[in-house]
């Protein structure tokens, strides 16, 4: 970050970019009853009949109120996978510049680096599942955009040390993509927190996990407005739908449903380490501050047919570097979680 400069990140063709306009980018209904016939819609009202808020900007308020983080630091996506790959889009040269993430992880910044063309060096981490900063850095060049750290980590299930997380933010001239989807699951503070003290800080967020909506496919980037402006003038002009941004206010507005049920999930990943300890074939349970466990047991490909066959499916990991004979456990509801244990059990005596 000693030598940040976002205008040498950016593709050229993004730069010199006009973005297109849309008819509710070019007129923002100003409150009075309004005739819209701009946008060849179909006229007759059942409520979706209009196109959404490109800028989501309701959405954006109250995220803005609850998160101390201004709108104009949020961008808002089709998924946490859509936010990640305007990412790719707006500063990697797909043939020539290259990103580095660290196995065992989320598997889709390797899938979005070989859908752009873009080469992804892989470091793995350490046996701690901590990032290695020395390793890290002999592996970035000239033509280094990107370095992709998912804390809490998806599949071991730790966050990242913050004094590592700071020595590569302080280090690096370019992009620090910091994932944070378990964030809620997490005694951790969340390193928007830190979007001042770092221009080259880009943190992503989803509703799918702590809030409880999948289905409705909504991620969110936060980042410095300058870096925000630049993924603004590539993203698809109506990125979220109507029943999407109406589905997360409603969720926004319900906050007490969403905490309470992030401290039973805790809960219950605490009471499930306990039992788990028990068992004979576990032979390691990972620290997490996820909605998940990952557990390291005698063979995992027999476990996880034993499951399956019991109705219970789990992740098998064990493709995974670091993860040989690792299974990965959601933290399901109290009654999952009950006879999740009496399967573990009743394999136990056998």
């Amino acid at each position: 970050m000693r030598n940040f400069d976002l205008n040498t990140l950016v593709r050229p063709n993004v730069a010199g970019l006009k973005p297109y306009s849309s008819a509710r980018d070019e007129f923002k209904t100003q409150g009075a009853e309004m005739i819209f016939l701009d946008a060849n819609e179909n006229p007759n009202d059942n409520g979706l009949n209009r196109y959404p808020d490109p800028q989501q900007a309701k959405v954006k308020e109250k995220l803005s109120e609850i998160k101390n983080v201004a709108p104009s630091n949020i961008l808002l996506g089709n998924g946490s996978d859509e936010v990640l790959d305007l990412i790719f889009r707006a500063f990697c040269e797909p043939g020539r510049d290259n990103i580095i993430s660290l196995p065992p992880t989320y598997g889709m910044y390797k899938v979005l680096a070989d859908i752009n063309d873009i080469e992804n060096r892989e470091v793995l981490l350490n046996h701690d599942f901590e990032p290695d900063v020395t390793a890290i850095f002999e592996q970035v060049s000239s033509r280094t955009k990107i370095i992709f750290l998912c804390s809490p980590n998806n599949p071991s299930g730790n966050s990242f040390e913050e004094n590592i997380i700071e020595a590569i933010l302080k280090r690096f001239d370019g992009l620090v993509v910091i994932d944070e989807a378990y964030i809620d699951f997490s005694e951790k503070d969340s390193w928007i927190n830190r979007l001042e003290d770092f221009p080259n800080l880009i943190v992503t967020q989803t509703f799918s996990k702590a809030f409880g909506k999948a289905g409705i496919r909504l991620g969110v980037l936060y980042a410095s407005g300058e870096i925000i402006s630049v993924l603004n003038k590539i993203k698809p002009p109506y990125n979220v739908n109507q029943l999407t941004q109406n589905e997360s206010l409603e969720t926004l507005f319900d906050l007490d449903k969403i905490k309470s049920q992030v401290a039973d999930i805790k809960s219950e990943r605490m009471l499930l380490v306990k039992q788990l300890l028990e068992v004979n074939f576990v032979s390691k349970i990972y620290r997490s501050d996820a909605n998940f466990l990952l557990l390291e047991v005698d063979d995992a490909n027999k476990r996880y047919d034993q499951f399956l066959a019991k109705g219970i499916v789990l992740r098998n990991r064990s493709s995974q570097p670091l993860c040989e004979n690792c299974l990965r456990i959601t933290i399901g509801t109290k009654e999952e979680n009950k006879k999740l244990i009496e399967v573990f059990k009743e394999l136990d005596n056998e």
